[in-house]
């Protein structure tokens, strides 16, 4: 297929799908999008980006200019959807999203972070260290920056040359590539997790955690899926990996990093000082003379338990590359972090955290670091994804909002149930009833507005509310903060 110039993305008001545009348009393609509804921020980065897009799906509006040279599918994208009934009748060329990645994005050294959690924040810090250190890599994670970097990025370069920044000389790298790799399915078609598409020849694994039953229905599969993005790896391939990781059984010759707390990892974070401004910690590992230990002090404005452990496995992976410990400790130091990410929405008198954290390990992470920062009161609204709601998942709810003390689930945003799913995703009753019974206080409350209104007639100064959950809350957060304010 020749080059295409026009490339519709249905289901563009993803972050992920609308940053993969964004970039693209940037590189002068005709880009064209569609969605069920479009929302700030998307809705804004794509029109300040000149990013033509429309609600519904509309074939007249899809080829008002012709047919397109390239669709992406994304996976709104149902089997009644109009222009997707187009593009497979009129026999257009199509992918998947990670497909466009691999087409694009993929470079010669592919660095891969992935992991239950921590890899869309450990891709972009990443690739905010690779850049503040002169690096030009192409990247994608699914999150929008605080740094004011685009959540996705298409490189021109593919070979080094000079340049200086803040009159230190540097250089520009562009045969690198940073990306996200969510072991979610592809695509209708395509059951194969996304990264399988990413060729990694440095892949930085954060954690692996049995998470998305509706995809890997037992906890076997869930790791194999892991297991073969290793075996994927050449042969020289830099494999960094928590600690925490210990189901990975089958391991070649790779070049093998260990990061975490323990003393005999090769990258240790320890003496760690968490403050509600954020955390000060230290690394020592071994340099590339293997002789010699060193120790680095470094301090970051993000709060959270899972940040030094997100810091040293980035930092691992960019020394491992050949930055040096001074550049990437300047990186970290002026890192903001992603949006909700533990992002504090509001500070006093109550309060108010935002996080996607929409299944039960994540949500433990997250509560366990908002005890340790606050003595208040601590009140949690949680919504899981699709594949923490199915019966396979219910085990892993258990003890996992001990550090709340009250939990709300609301009203369940709808997802599609086949008819012949053997076991259909809980309604937001029986979810409360799950994690009741290993939990004292929770209730189910349907209504968006009385939720908000029973926080604000419960809440005390110095309290703290946590927002958990993929889909955004309907303006309940926003809502939350105006009253009290």
């Amino acid at each position: 297929m020749q080059k295409p110039h026009h490339i519709h993305f249905i289901g563009i008001c993803g972050v992920a799908m609308s940053a993969l545009a964004i970039a693209l348009h940037k590189k002068g393609y005709k880009i064209t999008g569609s969605d069920k509804g479009f929302f700030p921020p998307v809705s804004e980065h794509l029109k300040n980006a000149g990013v033509e897009y429309y609600p519904g799906w509309h074939v007249d509006q899809m080829t008002k200019d012709g047919n397109p040279d390239l669709v992406v599918v994304g996976n709104v994208a149902g089997s009644n959807n109009s222009e997707w009934l187009y593009v497979q009748k009129n026999n257009l060329p199509y992918v998947s999203y990670p497909e466009l990645i691999k087409k694009y994005f993929v470079k010669k050294k592919s660095i891969v972070c992935a992991g239950t959690y921590g890899k869309t924040t450990s891709a972009s810090l990443l690739t905010w260290i690779l850049k503040e250190n002169g690096y030009d890599p192409s990247y994608m994670f699914g999150g929008i920056s605080l740094n004011e970097i685009d959540a996705a990025h298409l490189s021109d370069s593919s070979s080094p040359f000079p340049f200086v920044r803040g009159g230190v000389r540097g250089r520009v790298v562009g045969e690198y590539s940073v990306l996200e790799g969510d072991e979610y399915k592809s695509a209708r078609w395509d059951n194969r997790p996304k990264f399988a598409h990413y060729s990694p020849t440095h892949l930085l694994l954060t954690s692996v955690d049995w998470d998305h039953a509706d995809v890997y229905p037992t906890e076997t599969l869930y790791n194999e899926a892991f297991q073969n993005l290793i075996d994927g790896l050449p042969e020289n391939g830099v494999l960094v990996v928590s600690e925490e990781v210990d189901k990975i059984k089958r391991l070649k010759d790779y070049k093998i990093i260990r990061y975490g707390a323990g003393k005999n990892n090769d990258y240790q974070y320890r003496n760690i000082s968490m403050i509600k401004e954020g955390v000060r910690f230290e690394i020592k590992f071994q340099s590339f003379n293997l002789s010699i230990f060193q120790s680095f002090n470094l301090q970051s404005s993000l709060a959270g338990d899972f940040i030094p452990k997100i810091i040293t496995g980035c930092f691992a992976m960019a020394h491992q590359i050949g930055i040096e410990p001074a550049g990437i400790i300047k990186a970290i130091a002026s890192w903001k972090g992603l949006k909700r990410r533990l992002e504090k929405r509001l500070d006093k008198p109550i309060t108010v955290f935002d996080d996607i954290a929409h299944s039960p390990a994540k949500a433990r992470a997250v509560l366990a670091t908002v005890r340790r920062l606050y003595n208040g009161r601590i009140t949690t609204i949680f919504e899981p994804n699709t594949g923490n709601r199915k019966q396979e998942s219910i085990p892993g709810y258990a003890n996992a909002f001990n550090d709340a003390d009250e939990i709300i689930i609301p009203r369940l945003t709808q997802i599609k149930i086949a008819k012949d799913d053997p076991s259909p995703p809980c309604d937001g009753e029986k979810l409360a009833e799950v994690i009741s019974a290993t939990h004292g206080s929770v209730r189910y409350i349907d209504d968006d507005e009385k939720l908000v209104q029973y926080i604000v007639d419960n809440a005390s100064d110095g309290d703290v509310v946590v927002f958990m959950g993929s889909h955004g809350f309907r303006g309940m957060i926003e809502a939350l903060i105006k009253q009290i304010k």
